[in-house]
């Protein structure tokens, strides 16, 4: 089941300081053109999604689409967006791009919709920099960015925050994730990951972790349900997890969302349009029970 809905006080610092699907839920689905469902009254949920958003240029860099990318963000009603490849600063973009914002893309992104906002920078070069970001409509009370890069090449990180849920007694924790494109730098940054969620994440709590995995291969599964107890969230619902590159037709499953001990979760079926023109990848998105 593809991505798509189709046939087949703010934390405002650049640097810090397994579930069974529901019974009955229903996997996601249908015609190309549906719409985001409705949030319905029942149980508390959480609404997440995660994008890799290529710098704000649609693939090949041929348009800068932020202003679009933040109306489509806004559409799918998330409490947390996971963002990759998301601009800091770059000075050279800022003078020559038309509708370049003031503000980190993070922050023109979050406006007003998420007051919280956390960011670590995974690539750093002469004109600025990019990396991860969470953006929160809950209280984000800790985060740090870890380097997770190999070979110089490549700048990769995974961003931890720790987010508090008005209501709930305990706090979930959400890593934002973005590997490298060799299978070796892969399987230690997997390795890595796990390390992460044994040492910094309680046994018990709510962990989610997604992003941009470019695990075309498929090997990641088995490393994260083995090492850290985590289900996709697509492959639950679905037998298998969603492909989401290239956007236009979407055919290797790069991102992924993971969970533990969330009490329910279900993908959400997002429209082709606008997303397949915003990036060179397609969004993910899901309801997390708590």
């Amino acid at each position: 089941m593809s991505s798509w809905a189709d046939d087949d006080a703010p934390v405002r610092s650049e640097e810090p300081l397994a579930a069974v699907p529901e019974p009955g839920t229903e996997a996601a689905a249908g015609a190309a053109g549906a719409t985001v469902p409705q949030r319905t009254a029942a149980a508390p949920s959480m609404r997440v999604l995660t994008v890799n958003t290529h710098k704000g240029f649609t693939w090949f860099n041929r348009r800068f689409v932020l202003e679009e990318l933040r109306h489509a963000i806004r559409s799918v009603d998330a409490d947390l967006v996971f963002l990759q490849e998301v601009q800091g600063i770059h000075e050279g973009h800022s003078v020559r791009v038309a509708a370049w914002p003031e503000t980190p893309h993070y922050e023109f992104l979050a406006d007003r919709i998420w007051p919280q906002f956390a960011y670590g920078r995974n690539a750093v070069y002469p004109a600025g920099h990019h990396g991860n970001a969470v953006l929160s409509k809950y209280p984000i009370v800790g985060f740090d960015n870890h380097d997770v890069s190999f070979g110089g090449r490549e700048g990769r990180g995974l961003l931890h925050c720790i987010v508090r849920i008005p209501g709930h007694e305990i706090e979930l924790h959400a890593i934002c994730v973005h590997l490298g494109l060799r299978e070796a730098h892969r399987q230690r940054q997997l390795a890595l990951l796990c390390g992460l969620v044994g040492e910094r994440v309680p046994a018990a709590v709510p962990l989610l972790v997604a992003g941009d995995f470019n695990d075309w291969r498929r090997r990641a599964d088995r490393v994260l349900v083995r090492d850290a107890s985590l289900r996709e969230v697509f492959a639950c619902a679905n037998g298998r997890v969603a492909p989401t590159f290239p956007a236009l037709l979407p055919l290797l499953p790069l991102d992924r969302i993971y969970v533990r001990n969330a009490r329910s979760h279900r993908p959400l079926a997002l429209p082709r349009h606008p997303w397949a023109r915003l990036s060179d990848h397609a969004p993910l998105a899901a309801e997390i029970g708590l």
